[in-house]
């Protein structure tokens, strides 16, 4: 099994920076992507950024000239970092891997943090 560990949520206020941080553990033969979501009150769950694990992004429309997303493989972290917060992006922040472990490929989420950017 895989497990992340997400850390570096919090409370920003409005136009500020926050890096995230999530870090994998367990019996990884590899990680093939990894990625953050958020999921707001009352709103579904939706893709903010991810990473190959060879570099390729993509990101959402809504944070593609605030939002870095980066990789170490070696350490099987993937990082956030965003600028230029708004409330409207308070929220439950969740990693998410697809890992394979063994000979299956499977996809792993995280516990969340919570972010909450105030106005």
């Amino acid at each position: 099994q895989v497990r992340l560990v997400e850390s570096g949520g919090g409370l920003v206020q409005a136009g500020g920076s926050l890096r995230l941080s999530c870090a994998a553990s367990g019996s990884i033969f590899s990680i093939i992507r990894m990625g953050w979501y958020r999921q707001a009150p009352g709103k579904q769950r939706e893709l903010v950024a991810d990473i190959t694990r060879a570099g390729s992004t993509k990101y959402a429309d809504s944070v593609k000239s605030r939002l870095t997303i980066t990789r170490e493989n070696d350490k099987n972290t993937v990082y956030h970092q965003m600028n230029s917060l708004q409330p409207e992006e308070t929220a439950v922040y969740y990693c998410n891997c697809n890992a394979v472990v063994i000979d299956q490929l499977s996809e792993y989420w995280g516990q969340g943090t919570q972010v909450t950017v105030s106005s």
